[in-house]
């Protein structure tokens, strides 16, 4: 095999990696290479174009807190019109649509059910030794450690809220038993409200998360994608090569094509498969996620307008979100990404599933007698890693004897997280600047 000499490998080409790579350039270190395992890149944030529709591999939609990042974007890509979004999302409830998030939106469900979220969500909150027998039974969430966020769901909203959204939407979500993930699994992009956030919000409507507003280039998220890869040398993405194993003593990368000896080795593979190629002795039942199956359906008319997100809840609805690409781009035929979780060792049958998904879309109003113009679907896996205690513990152990050996895993998927692109190139920036 050719043998290659670099000083910082990168393995990914997604915005992790590349940012990376953009980094170090910036600096004037150029002696690094970026290897992809796929013919392009891009990793999820690939765009798919047919039939005049255009699609990601699912719904990536940028928001930024930090302006430089984003002015540092847009010089990258000056003939890319940005479109500037402010987001409306819904959640389809018993045949109607109710705003997100769902917990400061209980007073447009039918007054019963109002009451028992008010009543749910008040002795919930309150100390149960101050309510004495007025208190009213726990919930069974006999699955649930004390620091699960399914045990943090009713704490915190009570059982009706739990039950009647949050806890079935993200079942479908993460496809998992909620009672074994971490209490705090989503971090900062979990929609919390208090007591008193919920009742303003019945008086002063204020909805507004995380990505409350959002950009989107109208080539489709791979232009954000090329905007980053501007920034990295000439040759310095290597396509269609795959790294088969690491030799962390000897420092060398194994490659489907040759071998690459490093200084440091950047990596925004997934933590568990890292492990492996490196040949790090690790538990593997520390690491669980999900797939989903994304299917980007183009249909012949408009459908609903002033939507740009729907959730269901509903274990009978096949899929747990659907999105509205027309109303971001405003065209006259209905564009869709519809979601569907499955448990990580499931096996996907795209054909039956999409037949559901057809049926359920017709169910549940979003297509009328639509005719369907185009199609494309893609499975990632994983999709969501699943946050645990345990998860959380080992990550951090074994990610710091691999930063001792020069190894450094990043991204969602490298970090074992969540979060959002705009931290993935924050991350790869921070780690950058701490470089020797």
């Amino acid at each position: 095999m050719d043998t290659t000499s670099v000083r910082t490998l990168i393995v990914g080409a997604g915005i992790t990696g590349l940012a990376t790579a953009a980094a170090l350039g910036e600096r004037g270190d150029t002696d690094y290479l970026v290897l992809e395992g796929d013919a392009e890149i891009g990793g999820y944030c690939k765009t798919v174009k047919k039939e005049g529709f255009v699609w990601d591999y699912s719904g990536h939609f940028f928001h930024f807190k930090h302006p430089e990042i984003e002015a540092w974007l847009r010089e990258r890509m000056p003939r890319q019109r940005i479109l500037d979004v402010e987001k409306r999302s819904f959640i389809e409830y018993k045949g109607k649509q109710i705003d997100f998030p769902f917990q400061k939106n209980i007073h447009q469900l039918p007054k019963d059910e109002l009451i028992d979220c008010l009543y749910d969500l008040y002795f919930a909150r309150a100390p149960r030794e101050l309510l004495g027998k007025h208190a009213p039974p726990a919930p069974d969430a006999s699955a649930s450690t004390a620091e699960s966020f399914e045990s943090m769901l009713y704490a915190r909203f009570g059982r009706s809220i739990a039950e009647k959204f949050l806890i079935p939407y993200n079942e479908k979500l993460y496809a998992c038993d909620l009672g074994s993930l971490d209490k705090d699994a989503m971090g900062r992009f979990f929609p919390h409200a208090d007591l008193t956030d919920i009742i303003r919000n019945m008086k002063v409507a204020d909805n507004a998360t995380y990505n409350a507003k959002f950009t989107y280039p109208e080539g489709g998220a791979i232009e954000y994608v090329k905007a980053i890869a501007s920034a990295v040398r000439p040759g310095g993405i290597a396509l269609s090569e795959t790294v088969l194993s690491i030799d962390l003593d000897a420092k060398v990368a194994r490659t489907n094509k040759r071998e690459i000896r490093f200084e440091r080795l950047v990596s925004s593979a997934p933590f568990n498969r890292l492990l492996a190629t490196a040949h790090v002795p690790h538990d593997s039942t520390a690491y669980s996620w999900n797939k989903v199956l994304v299917f980007n359906l183009g249909f012949d008319r408009k459908g609903q307008k002033d939507v740009h997100w729907v959730y269901f809840p509903d274990r009978e609805v096949v899929f747990y979100r659907v999105g509205f690409y027309d109303n971001i781009f405003d065209t006259d035929r209905l564009s869709l990404y519809v979601e569907i979780g499955f448990a990580r060792d499931a096996v996907v049958d795209v054909e039956a599933t999409r037949a559901r998904v057809l049926a359920d879309l017709e169910k549940t109003g979003v297509t009328k007698g639509h005719g369907l113009v185009a199609e494309h679907h893609v499975v990632m896996d994983p999709a969501y890693v699943h946050i645990t205690q345990r998860s959380i513990s080992e990550h951090a152990r074994l990610a710091a004897e691999l930063r001792q050996r020069g190894v450094y895993p990043v991204g969602r998927y490298g970090g074992w997280t969540y979060c959002s692109i705009e931290d993935n190139i924050v991350e790869a920036r921070a780690l950058v600047a701490g470089f020797d």
